[in-house]
C-alpha cells in the first residue's frame, strides 16, 4: 500500500532548512520525497493521498539509551512515589497502594521514583519510616535514578542484611547513629534488592510489554534501547516479536560480566543484526552512580563537602571489558556520569585500543552514556577515539539547580555539555534513561535549546544549541549510534519509513514552546502504530 503525504511542513533532517513538499512512501520505504509534483507524478492508482493539513512530518525519533524491556515494563505496575513531597506522603502513597492492590502479607511492596532532592525533609527515606506503612510486608522503594533504594526491616532480613554485616565494595549502606541499618542502599550495596525486583517482575513481562511499548510510540519512538540487559531478556523479547507482539525496533546491550563472550556467540543471530525486531548492539557497563544523589565519581569534591562519589569498577575490570569488546568486534557503551569515571573509562580504552588486533576496532563506535560532567579535555579525547557522547541532557531542566548547588556555579553550569561536543565535531545523540524520566523528545529538544531550570535560572548559557542540532539528537544522530544512518534517522529515498507526525514545527515555533508539540501520530515502516 503506498501513501503520499503533503500539505505540510516536512523535515527531512537530511541538511538545514531541507524541507519536502511531499513524500511517498511504498511497502514500508521512503520511495519518493521532494517537490509535490514530481513525488505524486511516481505514485501508483491505489496511493492513499495524506493531507497533513499544516502540521509537520519528520522522521520518527530514536531512543539512544533507556531501559526500555527490563525496566519500563516492570515500573508500569509499581507505586510512583513522583507525587510524594515529603515523608509523610511516601507513607501515604505506599498504604494507599497496598489496600488498593490488596496485596497479601508477605508478599513484596516497591514503590520507585522517590526522589530527596525535592522532599521537604532534603533527605533520604529510611527503614522505620517504611517499617510504619507496613512490618508484614517486605517493602523498597527505588530512588528516582536506580542506583540507591531504601528497604524496612522485613526488606533486609530477606536479603540477609544486618547489623553486623560489612560494607560493600563500589557500594555505601546507610545506618543510624546507634549502628542499626537504616534501611539505606546506594550502588553495589543495592544490587541484592534490585536484582530480586527484576526477576519477580520479569514474570509480568509479557502484560506490561505492551504498556512499555505504547508509552514509547506515544512520544514518537520507534527504536528503542534496552541499555543492561541480558540472554533471558533477549530472548524473550525474540519470543515476543515472533508472537507479533513488538511493533518498533528493540536494541539490547548485555551487562558486563565475565563470559559474557561465550552469551553473546550463542545469540549470534541478532548480534550486530536485526532478526525480526530484535538486535544485540553489544555490552553495556555502569561505572559510576548519580550526580543528583552524590554517587557520580568525581575527581574534585562535591561543593562545601570532602565527598567524591563512588567509582563500582576497578581499572583491570574496566579494561577487561573493553578488551572484551575489542575481541567480540562489537560495540561498548559505558554509564559515566562523573568525570573521575569518564577519566577511567577513556583511559582504558586508550590504554586497550592499540593492544587490539582487530582490524575494525577504530570503528566500534564505543558511547560513553549520560556525560553529566564530561570535561572539555574529555570531549576532545572522545574525538580523537572516534567515540559517541549519548547526552542525559534533560538533566539540565530536572535537576539543573541540584546540580549547580552540589557541583558549585562553574562545574553545574556545565551539566550535559552538548555545545562542547558539537563544537568537537562528535556525532552526539541525545536520550530520557527511561524510567528516570518518561521519554518525551520534544521535553529533550527544548531542554537543549533552552536549558531552563525547574526553577527557571538557565543552567549554562554557553551549551545552548540551535533547534536543528538539538532535533539531530533524536534523529540522524541517534540512528549514527546503532550503525543505522543509511537505514534511519532522515527522510531519504530508500530508508525506512519511520515517521512521526507532530502538531507543530520545532523549527518554527518560539523556542520555549518547543515543549508543548505534541505527537499526532507514529509511523513505523509505514504503517501507523499509534494516532493521539
Amino acid at each position: 500500500m503506498e501513501k503520499l503525504y503533503f500539505n505540510g511542513d516536512i523535515i527531512t533532517m537530511e541538511g538545514e532548512g531541507k524541507y519536502a513538499e511531499a513524500v511517498l512512501v511504498a511497502d514500508g520505504k521512503i520511495k519518493a520525497a521532494g517537490a509535490y509534483d514530481e513525488v505524486a507524478a511516481q505514485k501508483g492508482a491505489d496511493c492513499e493521498v495524506v493531507d497533513l493539513q499544516g502540521k509537520t512530518l519528520m522522521p520518527a525519533f530514536i531512543d539512544a539509551h533507556s531501559h526500555a524491556a527490563t525496566m519500563a515494563p516492570m515500573f508500569a505496575s509499581l507505586c510512583d512515589l513522583a507525587v510524594c513531597n515529603n515523608f509523610d506522603d511516601i507513607v501515604t502513597e505506599l498504604k494507599k497502594y497496598i489496600e488498593k492492590n490488596q496485596i497479601p502479607a508477605g508478599q513484596p511492596v516497591v514503590g520507585i521514583n522517590y526522589d530527596d532532592n525535592f522532599l521537604a525533609e532534603k533527605a533520604h527515606p529510611h527503614r522505620d519510616l517504611l517499617d510504619a506503612v507496613s512490618t508484614e510486608h517486605p517493602i523498597t522503594i527505588l530512588h528516582v535514578s536506580v542506583h540507591m533504594v531504601v528497604a524496612n526491616s522485613m526488606a533486609l532480613a530477606g536479603v540477609n542484611y544486618t547489623e553486623e554485616m560489612a560494607d560493600i565494595p563500589g557500594g555505601e549502606i546507610g545506618r543510624y547513629e546507634d549502628g542499626r541499618l537504616n534501611g539505606y542502599l546506594a550502588e553495589a550495596a543495592s544490587y541484592a534488592l534490585i536484582g530480586g525486583i527484576f526477576t519477580a517482575m520479569q514474570q509480568k513481562m509479557g502484560q506490561l510489554w505492551g504498556v512499555a511499548q505504547d508509552m514509547y510510540l506515544s512520544y514518537g519512538i520507534t527504536t528503542v534501547q534496552d541499555g543492561g540487559s541480558d540472554s533471558n531478556v533477549v530472548n524473550m523479547l525474540k519470543m515476543f516479536d515472533q508472537a507479533g507482539m513488538v511493533k518498533l525496533d528493540v536494541i539490547a546491550y548485555e551487562t558486563y560480566a565475565p563470559g559474557l563472550d561465550a552469551a553473546l556467540e550463542a545469540l549470534k543471530d541478532v548480534h550486530g543484526k536485526y532478526n525480526g525486531h530484535v538486535k544485540v548492539g553489544g555490552i553495556k557497563i555502569v561505572l559510576d552512580g548519580s550526580p543528583q544523589a552524590k554517587t557520580a565519581w568525581m575527581t574534585e569534591p562535591y561543593e562545601g563537602t570532602e565527598e567524591y562519589g563512588l567509582p563500582i569498577k576497578k581499572d583491570e575490570e574496566v579494561e577487561a571489558c573493553v578488551k572484551m569488546a575489542l575481541d567480540c568486534n562489537t560495540q561498548l557503551l559505558a554509564h559515566c556520569n562523573g568525570d573521575a569515571t569518564g577519566d577511567q573509562f577513556l583511559n582504558s580504552v586508550e590504554k586497550m585500543m592499540p593492544l587490539s588486533d582487530n582490524p575494525n576496532k577504530e570503528n566500534l563506535r564505543f558511547t560513553m552514556i549520560h556525560c553529566q560532567t564530561a570535561r572539555k579535555d574529555q570531549i576532545e579525547k572522545m574525538a580523537k577515539l572516534n567515540m559517541i557522547p549519548s547526552i542525559f541532557v534533560a538533566h539540565v531542566n530536572y535537576w539543573g539547580d541540584v546540580h549547580v548547588k552540589n557541583f558549585g556555579p562553574v562545574r553545574g553550569n556545565r551539566v550535559s555539555p552538548v555545545k562542547d561536543a558539537l563544537d568537537a565535531g562528535l556525532v552526539y545523540n541525545f536520550h530520557m534513561d527511561t524510567p528516570v524520566v518518561k521519554p518525551d523528545m520534544m521535553h529533550t529538544v527544548w531542554t537543549a535549546v533552552n536549558r531552563v531550570s525547574r526553577s527557571g535560572a538557565v543552567i549554562g548559557e554557553d551549551q545552548k544549541i540551535g533547534v536543528y542540532d538539538a532535533l539531530k539528537g533524536i534523529t540522524i544522530n541517534a540512528a549514527y549510534a546503532y550503525f543505522e544512518e543509511n537505514e534511519k534517522g532522515s527522510i531519504k529515498e530508500g530508508k525506512r519509513a519511520d515517521l512521526v507526525v507532530l502538531s507543530g514545527n520545532p523549527l518554527k515555533v518560539d523556542p520555549m514552546t518547543i515543549r508543548e508539540i505534541k505527537v499526532v501520530e507514529t509511523i513505523k515502516d509505514g504503517v501507523t502504530v499509534y494516532t493521539a
